[in-house]
């Protein structure tokens, strides 16, 4: 009777204990999150050198392997105007299988100049139309007009993103705070999280960039402070050694994984985080811009895949 309930006792603890190791496993698993989740877009900034007409740009995207686009206004604009529709666009994004992530528009939103910030958010709407009208549901809202500016009031600034984010509604198109880190406002990650924070909205979200939060001075460590759900998309890139932050400006990016930044950190952290959106390769390098576009267009997304997969071995 003893020996039985002995090995009835060792064969429960022994159930227990592997029942136990497969739950921190699995606990362990989802602490790290799914890169799987992660989705795939070209900012067409990367090509914009090679001077090619938006509609070129959707088939190239689509050529290398890409989810989505995340295209420029000016571009959607120079397209109608040449003569264009924005329906064909769309319809040549929806028959290669893409997603519109978002896109960038320079309305100036956050100015304090009560006739500008007017003028700005009617200008918003009829871009965010344009994005509506793309199929899109994500727009960037950087600081544009207040780079050089003195210190604007956060609160005061939160207030207008919250006005912004109401013409948003009213298209059906949500405004990302952009992180800017070039900008006397909206340079480090902790400003725009205020911002978005004190606009008091339920759509109120960020639009991180690997290089931006470098530029501005930013630690990657304040990452972990945000949910993976209010990010939509994060512009993907790296930088060099050299310049140093001081003077390293957005000619300087290149591919994830050519540079120093701490991208493996940065995409756990995301992972972690619950992000499931869309890392969106937004590179502004010359050099890159005198090549080929399609390969361009390929190894960017080969260089940003790669660099995920590093950063989960």
């Amino acid at each position: 009777m003893t020996a039985s309930l002995s090995r009835r006792g060792f064969l429960a603890t022994g159930l227990a204990a592997g029942a136990l190791a497969a739950t921190t496993s699995e606990a362990r698993a989802a602490s790290k999150g799914d890169p799987s989740k992660f989705r795939y877009c070209l900012n067409t900034s990367t090509i914009r050198g090679q001077k090619i007409p938006l509609d070129q740009e959707i088939d190239l995207a689509a050529k290398a392997g890409y989810d989505g686009i995340e295209p420029w206004i000016r571009e959607i604009e120079a397209y109608v105007k040449n003569g264009g529709k924005v329906s064909e666009l769309r319809k040549r994004i929806d028959g290669h299988g893409l997603k519109v992530e978002s896109a960038i528009g320079f309305a100036n939103w956050i100015v304090n100049d009560e006739e500008t910030r007017k003028k700005a958010l009617e200008q918003a709407k009829v871009e965010m139309s344009l994005v509506r009208e793309l199929g899109g549901t994500h727009i960037a809202a950087p600081p544009a007009g207040a780079t050089r500016d003195v210190k604007l009031d956060l609160f005061e600034a939160a207030r207008h993103y919250h006005a912004l984010l109401e013409v948003g509604r009213s298209v059906g198109v949500i405004p990302q705070v952009e992180v800017w880190g070039f900008s006397e406002n909206l340079a480090r990650l902790g400003e725009a999280m205020f911002v978005a924070i004190e606009a008091g909205h339920p759509d109120a979200c960020l639009l991180p960039d690997v290089y931006h939060i470098f530029k501005g001075g930013s630690d990657f460590a304040g990452l972990k402070m945000i949910a993976g759900t209010q990010i939509h998309c994060f512009h993907v890139n790296d930088y060099p050694a050299e310049p140093p932050r001081e003077t390293i400006s957005d000619k300087d990016r290149v591919y994830p994984g050519d540079g120093i930044a701490p991208l493996n950190d940065i995409f756990q952290t995301l992972a972690a985080n619950g992000f499931q959106g869309a890392l969106s390769l937004e590179l502004f390098n010359p050099t890159y811009w005198s090549q080929d576009a399609e390969q361009v267009c390929k190894t960017g997304l080969a260089k940003s895949k790669e660099a995920v997969a590093r950063a989960f071995d």
